[in-house]
């Protein structure tokens, strides 16, 4: 028996254990009530393109700006007014930030834009978080059937691959969730003060000093940073300005509905005890919530992208 996943086959009669069997149930869940043959009005060569038949869905996405930043795509004085706040005063004068940027500019490789979706293509992606409610949810192998799969921060993989999958295309990360990444792992650099493009330049020029862990840690050519805009946009339009600024999570969530066809999310939310853990450490402080973050609502509104089904939430077990 086969499963199509985006454009791969993935044959599951030996998965058909407890965890494979709900697995698919979950599956054919999602893809219930829409044609298989019938694809002439789609978006994508998926089963169910994220583009297709959602007026509210499409809205929303249309208000997106370009989600990385560039030289073509800079910094308007508007954005930077509000992006600086999330900074201390130190760092808030636009002066600095645009001699920072315009210098790491003229080291990293330009990235294209995101491709628009195709009808002859299904590009399918799997963002995980690090809840610890992937512990035991033997995830792994689906997660590594993705043709992308966004980790995020310290999100491990060694010693974790039956829960977590051993896969990674695009990690995202800053300064302080910083790791080193192999030589085909994208970066998606997420910046959250101009101190964060300085440190990225001195990680690209390892001979310079003053800055805690600036040694080399990845590609200069699979550098993607992602466009302050593209925060503000976040948490005015999706999280309608609650908390401080979105989550890093909820911030890839919405950045990937715009690098992929189909996305299917993974790790997120607090785990079967209620705790905001990870899967790869030990909770020793139960009072750890999402701080800055509107964790709640980010989740809330993930579940209603379930239910909408634009994506499948594995809530894990």
């Amino acid at each position: 028996m086969y499963f199509r996943l985006g454009k791969s086959r993935v044959r599951i009669l030996p998965l058909l254990t407890i965890t494979g069997i709900v697995l698919v149930f979950t599956l054919l869940w999602y893809l219930s009530g829409y044609s298989l043959c019938h694809r002439e009005s789609s978006h994508c060569a998926c089963y169910k393109c994220l583009t297709d038949s959602d007026p509210w869905f499409t809205g929303v996405i249309g208000e997106a700006p370009k989600p990385f930043l560039s030289r073509k795509y800079k910094l308007s004085e508007d954005d930077f007014n509000w992006w600086k706040h999330l900074q201390g005063p130190k760092h808030q004068n636009v002066t600095l930030y645009n001699e920072t940027v315009d210098k790491l500019f003229q080291i990293l490789t330009p990235i294209a834009d995101v491709a628009e979706p195709s009808p002859d293509r299904c590009r399918s992606c799997a963002v995980v978080g690090n809840s610890g409610n992937l512990k035991g949810s033997r995830y792994g192998a689906l997660i590594d059937f993705h043709d992308i799969v966004i980790r995020l921060n310290y999100g491990r993989t060694k010693g974790y691959e039956t829960d977590v999958g051993a896969k990674t295309t695009h990690r995202v990360m800053y300064p302080e969730s910083a790791t080193k990444l192999d030589n085909t792992t994208h970066l998606l650099f997420f910046p959250f003060k101009t101190r964060d493009f300085q440190w990225l330049y001195k990680c690209l020029n390892p001979g310079e000093s003053g800055f805690p862990h600036s040694n080399k840690i990845v590609n200069k050519d699979l550098i993607m940073i992602l466009h302050p805009a593209f925060i503000k946009y976040v948490h005015e339009v999706w999280l309608g300005k609650k908390g401080y600024y979105p989550s890093t999570g909820f911030l890839t969530v919405v950045l990937s509905f715009l690098m992929c066809d189909e996305v299917n999310i993974f790790g997120f939310g607090a785990d079967s005890e209620g705790n905001w853990s990870h899967y790869f450490g030990i909770l020793r402080n139960k009072q750890i919530k999402t701080g800055a973050h509107p964790g709640q609502y980010e989740y809330e509104m993930i579940e209603k992208l379930h239910k909408r089904k634009k994506i499948i939430f594995f809530k894990g077990w």
